[in-house]
């Protein structure tokens, strides 16, 4: 039982952990959409920090780095 006590701790904390990477890595996100785009763009709004953790999941989508290698 303490086994798995152990296991489901160590989980929860790995995802929060990733959680708080992801949160944390969309911060420079935020800042470069508001300094740069706000002003330069007419029509772009300010991001809050969420929409711009939303805006790195959506890129991190689309923008997926693929890494083909041609076996002879």
């Amino acid at each position: 039982m303490r086994e798995i006590t152990v296991g489901i701790t160590a989980f929860i904390t790995l995802i929060v952990g990733l959680l708080f990477l992801s949160f944390l890595l969309s911060w420079p996100v935020m800042m470069l959409w508001n300094g740069c785009l706000v002003g330069a763009v007419a029509f772009v709004q300010e991001v809050t920090w969420l929409q711009a953790w939303g805006l790195q999941f959506l890129f991190g989508i689309l923008f997926k780095a693929s890494i083909t290698t041609k076996s002879k």
